[in-house]
């Protein structure tokens, strides 16, 4: 003989009713027992709406705590407690693919914003340019004679004696040049910085 399924719903709608009212009256049996019979249902809803187990684990915790805190409001002749519980469920995890957007599109925002403080190196980059321009002003500035020693010496790279054979000048007048100039160099950067 072949049961009725209204009869067999109807039977598991009551059972779990009572499972509920246990609750209201602190019989966490009675939040195991609901778990039990609806927990792997809850639960594969909440990964086909999250698509990640680990996502669905948590909200299902949550969907339990709250049937557990708020099984007082559930009403019997509202509907069943599996569909209360999946409602439950439906919601916290529609809240949880809210929040994943709106924290995406935050990130996506901050991403795209300029910083307002420069970051060191390219701090360091504006300096040094910044230092280039005035040591450039400042060896335009230097008497000929002087710039050319310096140049040679430090931009080309020849030592004194180099110098001095390219210049055709005495060694220790090359030397005077170049320590003039660095002298006027280093006084003209001191008042820069």
């Amino acid at each position: 003989m072949q049961q009725d399924p209204t009869y067999e719903t109807t039977a598991t709608d009551r059972a779990d009713a009572e499972l509920v009212r246990r609750m209201t009256g602190g019989e966490s049996s009675a939040l195991d027992g609901l778990f039990a019979r609806h927990g792997g249902r809850v639960h594969g809803l909440l990964l086909r709406m999250l698509g990640s187990s680990g996502e669905a684990e948590e909200v299902l915790q949550d969907v339990f705590l709250q049937a557990w805190t708020r099984a007082a409001t559930f009403r019997a002749d509202k509907g069943s407690p599996r569909g209360w519980l999946m409602v439950m469920a439906r919601s916290r995890a529609l809240d949880r693919l809210r929040a994943s957007r709106a924290a995406r599109r935050r990130d996506d925002v901050a991403l795209q914003e300029r910083p307002l403080v420069e970051p060191p190196e390219a701090e360091a980059e504006i300096e040094r340019q910044e230092l280039g321009a005035r040591m450039r002003q400042l060896m335009a500035e230097l008497p000929g004679e002087q710039r050319e020693a310096i140049e040679l010496a430090f931009f080309a790279g020849l030592t004194h004696s180099q110098c001095a054979e390219r210049l055709g000048l005495p060694l220790g007048t090359v030397k005077s040049r170049i320590l003039m100039g660095m002298k006027k160099l280093k006084q003209g950067l001191g008042t820069y910085r």
